[in-house]
């Protein structure tokens, strides 16, 4: 039982270290994913208020 425990020693600093990497880079990537999701919303909206403004233009115009 002493030898897992030297190697617990050993290894769990490289395993704690690794885990918090892994949750600051999916922390960083999902943040992403919802910025690109809510722009993607705010530039289709952009988009519509863009054309109906035109058709109302050319509804003026005709």
């Amino acid at each position: 039982m002493d030898l897992f425990w030297e190697y617990f020693s050993v290894l769990a600093p490289s395993i704690g270290v690794g885990l918090i990497f892994w949750f600051a880079m999916r922390s960083l990537f999902r943040g992403d994913a919802g910025e690109r999701s809510a722009r993607a919303r705010a530039e289709e909206q952009e988009a519509q208020l863009w054309a109906a403004s035109r058709r109302r233009e050319d509804i003026e115009d005709s």
